[in-house]
């Protein structure tokens, strides 16, 4: 009892090292005791167990702001949302279980086996985490490293690659802290250190800015999730994005507005819809100046009838200053619970409902898209939750210059913005891309092509950033290879512990 109760703490303290609190060295640590708590399991089941444990205390801590998104459903009462952590850990620990369960399996008996067998264990499960029943990858163990020279494996083996050398190098500080000599403290304080180098203190935050830079204007009104579907609040919602996005500037300017920026649909295929829908097209064109592009959540409305709606899609649209519509992008990857109930009738039934106002469910876009549009060119696009998918936000055939990633992180309670901002920023890196990101309160920021925050938003405020694009840079190696990447690292790493195995025989 008192290993899994270790295992619990382990796991909680590993939690740490995610937004906001940022205590990665934490993580190092937790993983260099999990590795010790593998090590000295006596069977299969125990070595299980404590790596369920362990997933247990990370996920409760580290997704505790899903409980916030609770206190916004009338339908539901707020401890619910605790439960939904709860329950939510419980299943999210199998993945960590069965990379312990492997590591166990096929790496005890020799601590260098050991270690590098977790590590790969650690590439394939996450990326099941990241798959399984729709998948949820929100907060993968590697991106604690974001602001660390390490971060720079991304661009060659992903995501799932940097948690797996996140797993190495705890390793390597736990046979460093088993070195019966004082000489464990100074060398384990020293690899930390190492890893510490923090490559922001160069400063290369206008590289690949020209002066001609397209211009960027990206809103933020601070409008909360209590009062973004309110009966009425339309036009004082309407009022602010105006006010935010200013007069025309002296050049034509992109202007960025968050997800479901604009409450009322733009986009309905009824008859009777349409010169509603048009009038609130030409309101938001005439927000804009001449030359200027508007890329604006908005919602869609589908009636296969003509008459009744049945279906609706959370969408992007590029407006002009006529209000013409130049092109939508339809969110693909769906939030359960947020943008559809599964099993609807059953969970109906119960008295469940969606987190997101509303009875009606979203249905899901083609997938990660580029469309080509004036001013900007090539631009492809994220909606909220998607850009947390590694390996799944570009369009393989037609690289954009860009990633728009509109959010709406209102109702994610103040852990989770942070963690969603760091997680785009790992896209950013492992695409070579830069990453621009409007949410209505914050985080909303410029992220450039190595991953690099140019510019932010503090949460809970109201304002604008106006600056320049950021220059794409060239298709990293995991650019070109996705996630096959992140598993040719882990065939190395299983043939490395299979060699030593060999050699010790």
């Amino acid at each position: 009892m008192k290993f899994l109760l270790a295992s619990l703490l382990l796991g909680l303290v590993s939690a740490f090292g995610f937004q906001p609190l940022s205590l990665w060295p934490l993580t190092l640590l937790a993983f260099a005791g999990m590795l010790w708590l593998i090590d000295e399991a006596p069977s299969l089941r125990s070595a299980l167990a404590r790596g369920w444990w362990f997933g247990v205390g990370q996920f409760t801590l580290g997704l505790n702001w899903i409980a916030t998104a609770f206190t916004f459903q009338a339908k539901m009462p707020p401890w619910l949302g605790w439960v939904a952590v709860l329950l939510l850990s419980l299943y999210l620990a199998v993945y960590p279980a069965m990379a312990t369960g492997l590591a166990w399996r096929w790496g005890r008996g020799s601590r260098a086996r050991l270690i590098l067998v977790l590590a790969a264990a650690w590439i394939v499960t996450e990326w099941l985490r990241a798959t399984m029943f729709t998948g949820f990858a929100w907060n993968p163990v590697g991106v604690v490293l974001i602001d660390s020279w390490t971060k720079w494996a991304a661009t060659v083996v992903g995501t799932y690659g940097l948690s797996a050398l996140l797993i190495l190098l705890s390793g390597l500080l736990w046979v460093i802290l088993s070195i019966r000599s004082w000489l464990r403290f100074p060398l384990a304080a020293a690899l930390i250190l190492l890893v510490m180098i923090d490559l922001k203190l160069v400063d290369r935050s206008k590289e690949g800015t020209p002066a001609d830079s397209l211009q960027i204007r990206i809103v933020q009104p601070n409008i909360g999730q209590q009062d973004k579907w309110r009966d009425g609040f339309e036009e004082e919602n309407l009022a602010r994005l105006a006010r935010l996005t200013g007069p025309p500037a002296t050049r034509p300017r992109l202007v960025l507005w968050p997800e479901a920026a604009v409450t009322d649909p733009l986009g309905d295929n009824r008859p009777l819809a349409a010169a509603k829908v048009e009038a609130l097209r030409q309101r938001v064109g005439r927000l804009l100046g001449p030359g200027d592009l508007l890329l604006t959540g908005g919602i869609t409305l589908i009636s296969p009838d003509g008459d009744k709606v049945t279906q609706a899609t959370n969408s992007v649209f590029a407006m002009d200053a006529s209000g013409q519509v130049l092109g939508r992008f339809d969110k693909a990857h769906l939030v359960p619970y947020g943008e559809y109930l599964p099993m609807r009738p059953l969970l109906s039934a119960i008295g469940l409902s969606r987190l997101a106002p509303g009875d009606l469910d979203y249905i899901p876009g083609p997938g990660a898209q580029t469309l080509t549009l004036p001013l900007v060119g090539e631009v492809g696009f994220q909606l909220c939750y998607e850009i947390i998918f590694s390996g799944e936000v570009v369009d393989d055939g037609n690289r954009p210059a860009f990633i728009f990633n509109p959010s709406n992180d209102a109702w994610f309670g103040r852990w989770g913005p942070p963690q969603h901002l760091a997680q785009a920023r790992l896209r950013a890196l492992e695409e070579g891309l830069p990453v621009l990101r409007a949410t209505p309160t914050g985080i909303s920021a410029i992220v450039d092509a190595e991953g690099r925050l140019l510019h932010s938003l503090a949460w809970r405020t109201a304002g604008v950033i106006d600056a320049a694009l950021p220059a794409a840079k060239p298709p990293t190696l995991f650019a070109r290879l996705g996630n096959l990447a992140p598993f040719l690292f882990a065939l190395l790493l299983a043939a490395i512990a299979v060699a030593i195995r060999r050699k010790a025989r």
